[in-house]
């Protein structure tokens, strides 16, 4: 009997790493970016939208290099949403308050990206909180649109450019 039990353990344990090796397999990353335009004649401590134009996804040639198409695609979530100032290059994120990134297609609602509330760094490159919301229909699209919802704490002198770099991970179905 004790035998039994040790060769069941051993078989599940075989069975549940074997899963996730798979998963590990068929599990890739798609980059993406979008840059923002924040006007200077943005106010002050109200929240304003930025709509930036379509994000064209480079999803099915992802998919095709990573050996799987869309059907197959079963799980995507955002990993990671960096912002970094682009123009001007000596701007830090000092006159930035918060900042909320949301993501839409024409055949799907918007849902919330990322987002940071309370910013209070020096630096020109911010890491937002991701959120954990199954992404498939956006990624899978040809296109999405980004919307930013800023609130400024400071008077913008000039416009300013930032450059939202997206990384999502990818799991397709082996089946």
């Amino acid at each position: 009997m004790k035998s039994k039990l040790v060769f069941f353990a051993f078989l599940s344990t075989l069975f549940l790493s074997s899963c996730d090796a798979i998963d590990d397999l068929l599990t890739f990353n798609i980059s993406n970016e979008a840059s923002i335009k924040i006007k200077s004649t943005s106010p002050i401590n109200l929240p304003s939208e930025i709509i930036t134009p379509e994000v064209t996804t480079n999803s099915s040639s992802e998919f095709e290099n990573n050996k799987t198409k869309a059907s197959m695609v079963k799980d995507v979530k955002i990993r990671s949403l960096k912002l970094s100032i682009s123009d001007p290059s000596d701007k830090t994120f000092t006159f930035l308050k918060s900042v909320h990134l949301y993501i839409s297609t024409t055949g799907s609602n918007e849902i919330e990206l990322a987002y940071l509330d309370n910013i209070s760094t020096t630096a020109n490159m911010i890491d937002l909180i991701c959120t954990d919301k199954r992404l498939d229909q956006y990624i899978k699209a040809e296109s999405y649109k980004i919307r930013t919802k800023v609130t400024l704490k400071e008077t913008l002198t000039k416009d300013v450019t930032i450059k939202a770099n997206m990384k999502f991970k990818v799991t397709a179905d082996p089946f």
